[in-house]
Order: C-alpha cells, then sequence, then structure tokens
C-alpha cells in the first residue's frame, strides 16, 4: 500500500482485518502530535482534550521527554530483574520524595495500571489475619474501576465488565461510595483491605465528599485494614496535587497513567516499614516493569512538571475551564479538580457529543451518557481552551439537532 491509500479509511480496514475487535471501530487513526495538538492520516487537526485517557501529561512530543527517551534508548532499555538500573532507583527515590512517603516506604514497578492494582490485591491478600481470626474480605466502591485484569476487574464494580469473566478472585464486596456510615458498617477485623479511587473516572468523574477520605483512614486504621488508594488517574499532577489523596496518608498507592507521560509505566507505592514487607521476596514480580527505558521517560515526566510548575498551572486552568462550562445553559453540572474535568448535559447524549466535537476539531470522551469527561495534557494552554469553550454551544447544537425540540435545550 502507497502513502497515498494511507488514509484513515484505509487504515481503519485494516486494522478491523488484523486487532481483536475489543475497542470497536477507531475513531479516527492518529499520525503525529506536538503539544496539545495531534493530526489524523488525512491530515486533520484536533486539539486533543483527553490525553490518551490522562496519559499524556507533557502533551505529544515534548522535547525534554523525547531526549530522555531518545539518551536512555542508546545506552541500555532493559535489563532483567536480576538487575537494578540508576534511572529506576532515581524514579523510585523521586515517587517517595513527591508523596513525602515516611521511612521505610518503598515502590514496585509495572506497566500498567491495572497491573499496579493487581500488585495491590496481593498486598491486601497478604494482611491475612491469623489462623484464630483469618481476614478474607476486600471493601471496594460502586462505581469503581480499578482494572481488567482478573484480580483488578474483581475490584471493578460494573456488573458488565465483570460478568462474562467469572468466577473472579473472591471476597471482595461493594458497598456505596462515599457513604462513611455505610464503611463503618462493613469494616471489622475480617477486612484486609478498602480500595479507593478519591475520583471515580470511569463513573463520571465523581469526586468523594469531603472528608470521605480522612474517615476511611482513621476506620481502616482501627480495624487494621489496609487502605489502598488508586491514583491511576487521578496522580501525577492531575488534580492540582501531585496526588489526588495528598492530604491523608495511604498504607500503599497504585499509579501509572500520567506518571509515564505516554510510555507505558504504573507503580505499586508501599507506606511504612510494616506495608512494605507484606510483599517478599519472589511474592511477585514483572519481567518489564521499571526498565530503565520507562524510567527514564517518567523521570523526565516529573521533572518537566516540578520545573514548569505544571501542578499550579492545571489548578488555576481546571478552575478556568470549570468557570466557562458553567455559565452554558445546556450544561447542568460540572464536577472534578484541575485538568480532571467531567460536565454533565442537560440530555443524554454525550456520545452524539463527542462525534460532534470530533467534527469540529476536538477530542473529549464520554463515560457516561450524560456526562463529558475532560483530561487534556498539563500543557494545555489557555488560549487553547478557549477556542472549545467557543465552539462548545455549536458542537452541542450539532449534537443535539435531532432530539425533539423541548428536550434539546433548557431554553
Amino acid at each position: 500500500m502507497t502513502s497515498a491509500e494511507l488514509t484513515n479509511a484505509a487504515l481503519t480496514e485494516q486494522y478491523q482485518d488484523h486487532l481483536l475487535g475489543v475497542f470497536g471501530t477507531p475513531q479516527r487513526v492518529l499520525s503525529k502530535g506536538k503539544g496539545a495538538k495531534v493530526w489524523d492520516a488525512d491530515g486533520n487537526k484536533y486539539l486533543d482534550l483527553l490525553a490518551g485517557i490522562a496519559v499524556n501529561a507533557l502533551g505529544h512530543a515534548h522535547p525534554r521527554w523525547v531526549k530522555a527517551v531518545s539518551d536512555q534508548a542508546a545506552t541500555l532499555a532493559h535489563v532483567s530483574n536480576f538487575f537494578a538500573s540508576e534511572p529506576q532507583i532515581a524514579l523510585a527515590t523521586k515517587i517517595l520524595e513527591l508523596a513525602k512517603a515516611p521511612e521505610g516506604s518503598r515502590v514496585f514497578f509495572t506497566n500498567s495500571g491495572t497491573e499496579a492494582n493487581e500488585a495491590a490485591f496481593k498486598l491486601a491478600r497478604r494482611n491475612a489475619g491469623t489462623e484464630e481470626k483469618p481476614r478474607t474480605r476486600i471493601l471496594a466502591l460502586e462505581n469503581s474501576f480499578h482494572g481488567r485484569t482478573m484480580g483488578a476487574l474483581a475490584l471493578t464494580w460494573k456488573e458488565a465488565y465483570r460478568a462474562p469473566f467469572e468466577p473472579l478472585p473472591g471476597g471482595v464486596e461493594f458497598i456505596p461510595a462515599g457513604d462513611i456510615d455505610a464503611l463503618t458498617a462493613a469494616l471489622d477485623d475480617t477486612v484486609q483491605a478498602v480500595f479507593i479511587e478519591p475520583i471515580q473516572g470511569e463513573a463520571g468523574v465523581v469526586e468523594l465528599p469531603e472528608g470521605y477520605l480522612e474517615a476511611a483512614r482513621e476506620l481502616t486504621t482501627a480495624a487494621s485494614a489496609l487502605l489502598i488508594v488508586d491514583e491511576v488517574q487521578t496522580g501525577i499532577g492531575r488534580t492540582g496535587q501531585w496526588f489526588a489523596s495528598s492530604n491523608i496518608v495511604p498504607d500503599a498507592m497504585t499509579l501509572a497513567k500520567g506518571l509515564g507521560g505516554g510510555f507505558p509505566i504504573g507503580a505499586l507505592v508501599t507506606f511504612g516499614e510494616t506495608n512494605s514487607h507484606l510483599l517478599s521476596a519472589g511474592q511477585h514480580g514483572t519481567t518489564f516493569g521499571g526498565n530503565p527505558l520507562a524510567s527514564a521517560a517518567a523521570l523526565a515526566t516529573l521533572t518537566v512538571i516540578e520545573d514548569d510548575n505544571l501542578i499550579d498551572h492545571a489548578q488555576q486552568l481546571g478552575k478556568w475551564i470549570t468557570a466557562q462550562l458553567e455559565q452554558l445553559d445546556f450544561v447542568t453540572d460540572v464536577h472534578g479538580r484541575g485538568l480532571l474535568i467531567g460536565f454533565d448535559l442537560d440530555v443524554d447524549t454525550s456520545a452524539a457529543v463527542v462525534t460532534a466535537a470530533l467534527e469540529h476539531g476536538f477530542i473529549v470522551n464520554a463515560p457516561t451518557p450524560k456526562t463529558i469527561r475532560l483530561a487534556p495534557p498539563l500543557v494545555l494552554t489557555q488560549e487553547e481552551a478557549q477556542t472549545f469553550i467557543d465552539e462548545l454551544p455549536m458542537i452541542y447544537r450539532r449534537a443535539t439537532a435531532n432530539l425533539s425540540a423541548p428536550s434539546a435545550s433548557k431554553k
């Protein structure tokens, strides 16, 4: 096939012929990116307001990230876990520093968020109690999403994700999200761990009520259960803080997505000497996790975020975007923190809005029928964001054009 034939249509046909269809038909075939913009195979330009689902923290082709990856690839890309590397050690040190982790805390590197949560699941199982008083239960929240592999899937609430693959690892119970009374009632000395996302991204960017994390910390400590915080989507500056749970000290935290700035890497962080010894030599492992190339990419990502003050930028730009969205008459609610934003529409037409937005040159996501999720690169500018705000009313009208007049708008 010649380069002239490498169009969206032709490449999509090849995709459907050769790739397993677990993702359905791709919306476009993307060919390059720079900053917060990407181009498809037909040369069309888009403002990327999703960043690979909160992954590309520095946008696309950031020069310092590209240099770090290129330099490391020319030096040492992979070693087995029989050996360590300087980037791996430096990255673990930096993560513990940013997390203000107490003495004795440790890091285990993975390749993805679901693998980080698998490691956390095994960590939880190690809090097994005694033969006389065994601990066998793990608590997760309704509307949670922790991944697609079997252990992480067992922690994921959505029945449609879990049912085709049952039986899953047992002992997981779901309790209402944000309900302190429900958590209090469920916690006792049979619970190994509680898994919590500070903001539930797949549920529509739903933030837990103020005080819930602090209450969970107090209650799990009293019950000697582990508190494991899933920061796969919310971590690494996404919410205008390094970590959305930074007001507490969990027993463990999982990271991925933005950590590598586009390179696959995840992490399980254990806090404190006792928790760090729950998984001992030989009880878990990975071939690729924390390899020098992934570690160099992650180190570059963290360094740029710190040097360019992107944490404050995410916080301030997120507030500005929220304020602009709140002024639109078809937006009923705006929620989230920093540059992880969900906004609800007055009709359940988010999928149509995603399609219309793409036609207008914007990449957004619809986690629920009424919610649009924005998780743009942390380098997004206010001027770029303004173009989306300006076009959004037209996008909405295009998406709702076939709806009956009374339900298409609040006007």
